[in-house]
């Protein structure tokens, strides 16, 4: 069984905790320099993009077993999309902290590139 499900159920859980953190300060202006500050804005990226790449996997789950590639291409697909929506909040989180990591984004836009590229071109097969 790919990991995608499993993944996804528990990255939108983590989507939700991640929230309701962020939401213990929202009411105040100030709060991580204030609504529109970097570090805040880093930090909501990181909690929608557990809820959104949570989606991706429950998707890439589903649609599976429709797409027409070769078992390592199925697997290179899933791992990439697994790799990507584990490495993104990360990312997001180490830059919020400092912003010279901003080239390890290179990392979750690649792998889901890579993973959502293969799972067109598998569905997209006669």
């Amino acid at each position: 069984m790919a990991p995608n499900e499993v993944l996804g159920w528990v990255w939108i859980v983590a989507g939700i905790v991640s929230g309701l953190g962020l939401g213990l300060g929202f009411h105040r202006d100030d709060w991580l320099g204030g609504y529109s500050s970097f570090r805040r804005r880093l930090l909501r990226l990181g909690h929608i993009s557990f809820l959104g790449l949570g989606f991706l996997n429950l998707f890439f789950a589903l649609s599976a077993a429709h797409m027409r590639l070769p078992p390592a291409g199925l697997a290179a697909a899933s791992w990439a999309i697994v790799v990507g929506a584990v490495t993104m909040p990360l990312c997001c989180g180490l830059m919020a902290w400092r912003r010279g990591f901003y080239l390890l984004f290179g990392v979750p836009v690649t792998s889901l590139l890579l993973g959502t590229a293969l799972a067109v071109w598998g569905l997209a097969q006669p």
